[in-house]
């Protein structure tokens, strides 16, 4: 009777993991050969959008890639924006996204892998500002604005970090550190790693020489919450990048530190 009792319990189990599998975006994934990933193209070096190719580049598009060919399919870049990042994946309109910085609001609707790389937040203001602003409190004032992009995470970090000062939220396609550059806005802030590309790029932009970044945040995948399979092959997945050297690898080929 006991080893009835042991085999029944066995089978339940294996039929559970079964149906588990069987309902999991890594079955989709391998039967139709496509991994499905939502990024926004606008986040430099991440993720890039070319518009006349319509093809994607960054940092966030080789891991991916990576991740599809170790997979052994093929990947497909679903366009979104960052006020639908997470419910395209609760949606079920792509499997996975690229990097996302991990929070509590976010942490509520959809899962997030095993975090690999961490950014910080910086102000960034015209250059042609001069010296006025050489700390988070010189942007903290009445008069100034300081501008986000609805959806991200710098959107709340403006209301935290400013209180005192005017907020200028603007919505993609629009960019807030276009903002600045067009004089609407005093300052934006992002993470460290896009603002070494800006002032590469656009001469008319200077980080705040602050005294140090704030809000240390960890980057990470956002997938289905409840599709714990496929969490632990991404995890999986991310421990033995990490220990092969790829992702070191790949934040030197796209700068990711100054």
């Amino acid at each position: 009777m006991k080893l009835i009792k042991m085999a029944s319990t066995a089978f339940v189990l294996c039929l559970a993991t079964t149906q588990v599998y069987a309902q999991s975006a890594l079955k989709d994934i391998l039967s139709e050969g496509v991994l499905k990933v939502g990024t926004t193209g606008d986040w430099n070096p991440m993720t890039m959008k070319d518009p006349a190719s319509n093809s994607y580049t960054g940092y966030d598009i080789d891991v991916m890639t990576q991740l599809a060919t170790d997979l052994g399919v093929t990947v497909e870049f679903v366009p979104t924006d960052w006020k639908t990042l997470v419910s395209g994946v609760t949606a079920g309109k792509y499997h996975i996204t690229g990097s996302a910085s991990v929070s509590p609001a976010r942490a509520k609707a959809a899962g997030y892998s095993s975090s690999y790389f961490a950014l910080a937040t910086v102000p960034l203001v015209n250059a042609k500002s001069g010296d006025k602003y050489k700390d988070w409190a010189d942007l903290d004032v009445d008069g100034v604005t300081v501008a986000a992009t609805l959806g991200t995470t710098q959107e709340k970090q403006v209301k935290q970090f400013f209180p005192n000062a005017n907020h200028r939220i603007v919505e993609a396609p629009a960019r807030d550190f276009q903002e600045v550059l067009s004089g609407r806005a005093d300052a934006h802030i992002t993470s460290n790693v896009e603002a070494f590309k800006l002032i590469e790029k656009y001469s008319d932009l200077k980080i705040v020489p602050v005294s140090a970044p704030r809000a240390r945040t960890p980057i990470a995948m956002l997938l289905p919450q409840d599709d714990q399979v496929w969490i632990n092959y991404v995890n999986t997945w991310i421990t033995l990048k990490k220990e092969s050297g790829f992702f070191d690898e790949l934040g030197k080929k796209w700068r990711l530190t100054e």
